[in-house]
C-alpha cells in the first residue's frame, strides 16, 4: 500500500526572513506578506483538491508548533472554508535548532565565528550550532513523523524540516537537500516517491 499524499506548506515571509536571519525555534510572527502567501496557499490546495475530486475534509491537518507555522495553516484553512483552529500540532514538525546562532544573518557569523561558519559551509548537514542541532538530527525525527502518517494529510512547517524530509525520503541526497530553496507561497506535493511544486 502506498503512503498517504502529502501537501506540505512552508510557512509565509516573517521579518527575519527578509533579512536572512536564522529562525529556528524563535516565534516570528508573518509579515503582510506572509499572510498574503497563506492565503494563495490556501487557494492553491483548494484547486488541486477540487481537480481531485477531494474535500479539505478528507485530509488529516497538522503543523508545527511555531507561530508562523500555526498562523499560516489558520489563513489557509479559512480560504478552504474549513474550521481554522481545527487541525493538530506536531512538536516534531519544528524547525531545525540554530541554538545560540538564532537571531544572526550568516554575514554576522561569518564575522562572529569565522572557524565554525567555515565548518558548517563544509558540511551543513551534520553541522551542529552551539545549542543548536544539525539537519542529520532534525531529519531523523520529520521522517519518524511522516513513517506515523495514517491518512492523506496537509502539513504546515518549516522550509528545514521540508530539506529534512525530502533527505529522509530518498528525494534528495544529504549533500543536496541542505542549500535547497524551499518557496514560500506555493504548495509542494510529496507522492510516489517524488515532490511535486504548485504556484
Amino acid at each position: 500500500m502506498p503512503p498517504p499524499l502529502l501537501y506540505y506548506i512552508r510557512h509565509g515571509e516573517t521579518d527575519w526572513n527578509i533579512d536572512g536571519r536564522l529562525q529556528g525555534g524563535r516565534d516570528i510572527p508573518l509579515n503582510a506578506t506572509g499572510r498574503a502567501q497563506a492565503l494563495r496557499c490556501g487557494e492553491i490546495l483548494h484547486d488541486l483538491l477540487a481537480r481531485d475530486g477531494r474535500a479539505p475534509t478528507a485530509f488529516d491537518f497538522v503543523a508545527s508548533p511555531l507561530g508562523r507555522a500555526r498562523s499560516t495553516m489558520e489563513i489557509m484553512r479559512a480560504t478552504l472554508g474549513v474550521d481554522p483552529q481545527a487541525y493538530r500540532v506536531d512538536q516534531r514538525l519544528t524547525e531545525v535548532g540554530f541554538g545560540q546562532w538564532e537571531g544572526f544573518t550568516t554575514a554576522e557569523l561569518k564575522r562572529r565565528d569565522p572557524e565554525a561558519a567555515a565548518l558548517r559551509e563544509r558540511d551543513k548537514w551534520r553541522f551542529v550550532p552551539p545549542g543548536g542541532e544539525s539537519y542529520e538530527a532534525m531529519s531523523l525525527r520529520v521522517g519518524g513523523w511522516y513513517r506515523d502518517l495514517a491518512a492523506d494529510t496537509v502539513a504546515v512547517a518549516h522550509g528545514g524540516v521540508l530539506r529534512g524530509l525530502i533527505a529522509a525520503l530518498g528525494i534528495a541526497s544529504v549533500e543536496e537537500a541542505p542549500a535547497l530553496n524551499i518557496a514560500q507561497g506555493v504548495v509542494y506535493l510529496i507522492a510516489q516517491g517524488r515532490m511535486t511544486r504548485y504556484a
